[in-house]
């Protein structure tokens, strides 16, 4: 059985310190901006969007979402707490990042780069929901080295221990969703951009939307929910409402969409 004592940091000197989490984002978004690069060369070259121009979207993607996730993380997670410690608020390399929230900071910056550019928001949506499963699954996996969005007690002998909470073997939760919404969702996107003949604009977005929910949801039933929060309501935790609402939106998002495309 694994007892998870892995070193949140890379590297500690004085004040300054360089932890996994951190690296999770900076190398979950240059390898995926690189990526992204890449399939616009070989499946938007005919939308007209300017690899140089996409160079500069790459600065918007990022204050997209650290400013989402983490102010998504503040309001829906630990409001009470950023209150009563505001300078706290700064201190990203913690941990503290909502994807839910990260999804409305992309969103916007997005729709904000698209309109000064002129390309049009759907293509671009499309392109940072294939790579963005990358940075899904490094920050999964930073997740597993901080010891933190741990999963429930289980008898299973692939249960991992972390020492920071108790000697109790839990489900890997961190490493269910690492594959899931990492890896697996992925493939699904990126085979599918390869092989269905004709996709309308958006459809990738909305296919992201849907099968993260579900996975996220399905992944929630092994996690355990926030301290701070607990359950909602019986066993929805405040991860798998948000995700069951994303859910619907993808849903109905797709349905327009579609319609839309046939007109």
């Amino acid at each position: 059985m694994f007892i998870n004592n892995l070193n949140p940091s890379i590297l500690k000197i004085g004040f300054i310190e360089v932890r996994w989490y951190s690296l999770a984002y900076i190398f979950g978004i240059l390898i995926g901006f690189y990526y992204a690069k890449s399939l616009i060369k070989k499946y938007w070259f005919q939308d007209n969007i300017n690899i140089h121009t996409f160079d500069n979207f790459l600065s918007y993607a990022i204050l997209g979402i650290i400013l989402g996730g983490r102010f998504g993380y503040i309001v829906f997670y630990n409001f009470n707490y950023y209150f009563n410690n505001p300078t706290k608020i700064f201190y990203i390399w913690e941990g503290g990042m909502s994807f839910h929230g990260g999804v409305i900071g992309i969103i916007v910056a997005t729709a904000l780069f698209a309109k000064k550019n002129k390309i049009k928001f759907l293509n671009l949506t499309d392109i940072t929901c294939c790579v963005a499963p990358i940075g899904i699954f490094l920050g999964r996996i930073a997740n597993f080295i901080n010891g933190e969005l741990y999963g429930k007690k289980t008898l299973n002998n692939y249960g991992v221990i972390f020492p920071k909470i108790d000697m109790e073997p839990r489900h890997p939760s961190q490493l269910y969703e690492a594959l899931l919404e990492g890896v697996l969702l992925f493939l699904i996107l990126n085979i599918t951009l390869k092989y269905k003949k004709k996709l309308f604009k958006g459809e990738i977005s909305c296919y992201f939307l849907t099968i993260y929910s579900i996975f996220r949801i399905f992944s929630e039933f092994f996690r355990e929910p926030d301290t701070q929060i607990g359950y909602i309501y019986s066993f929805f935790s405040l991860g798998m409402i948000l995700s069951i609402i994303y859910l619907i939106i993808g849903l109905i998002s797709f349905a327009i969409l579609k319609n839309e495309s046939f007109k």
